[in-house]
Formats: C-alpha cells, sequence, structure tokens
C-alpha cells in the first residue's frame, strides 16, 4: 500500500464530558433570549398597545389611518371605522389601519 491507515486516537474521558452537553448549546440559548429580548417582547407590547388603543376608539376621536389620513371618527363598528376627512367627506376605513389618536383639536391647528 502507498497510503497508510489513519485511525482516530481515544478521547479523554474528563475533556468529553467538559466539551458536550449544555455547553455546546450555550450560544444559542443566549442568541435566543438576546432575539427575545430586543425583538419578540417590544414587538408583542406595541401590538398590546395597539390593540387597547383600537378598542378604545370612539365616536368624535381624531386619528391618523395608516395612509398618513387625519380625520374624525364618526362611527365605530366592528371592523370598520367612518372617519370624516373634510367637510360632509366620510370615509371607512378598517380599525387595525388606525396608526394614532390625536389630542382634541388638534385638527384645527391643521
Amino acid at each position: 500500500m502507498l497510503i497508510s491507515n489513519a485511525y482516530a486516537q481515544a478521547a479523554d474521558a474528563g475533556q468529553a464530558a467538559a466539551t458536550g452537553g449544555l455547553a455546546s448549546f450555550l450560544p444559542l440559548i443566549l442568541m435566543v433570549a438576546v432575539l427575545y429580548f430586543l425583538m419578540i417582547r417590544p414587538q408583542m407590547k406595541r401590538a398590546k398597545e395597539h390593540k387597547s388603543m383600537v378598542d378604545a376608539l370612539s365616536k368624535g376621536d381624531e386619528v391618523i389611518t395608516g395612509g398618513g389620513i387625519a380625520g374624525k371618527v364618526m362611527e365605530v363598528n366592528d371592523n370598520f371605522v367612518q372617519v370624516e376627512i373634510a367637510a360632509n367627506t366620510v370615509v371607512a376605513v378598517q380599525k387595525q389601519t388606525i396608526t394614532a389618536v390625536l389630542p382634541k383639536g388638534t385638527l384645527k391647528a391643521l
């Protein structure tokens, strides 16, 4: 034979236990924890705040839609909101597209 066979050496039992198990999953666990606290948790908090804002919509609130249209809420239904964007101009928008509720009197200043 021109090439001799290569055989693996026997691993030391003490060193194998230290490098296996939980130590090999520690970087993955740390990455998941960082991902949770920096991305997932704030997104869940924002979604919860938006849902409570949408549920609290009432007639007379001044709002801004996702498209940037500012108007006054005229009627609130289960899924849609009637928003007056100009005198005698009322549009129906989905509740979920309301991005912000403005303080009273903001539309008059615009």
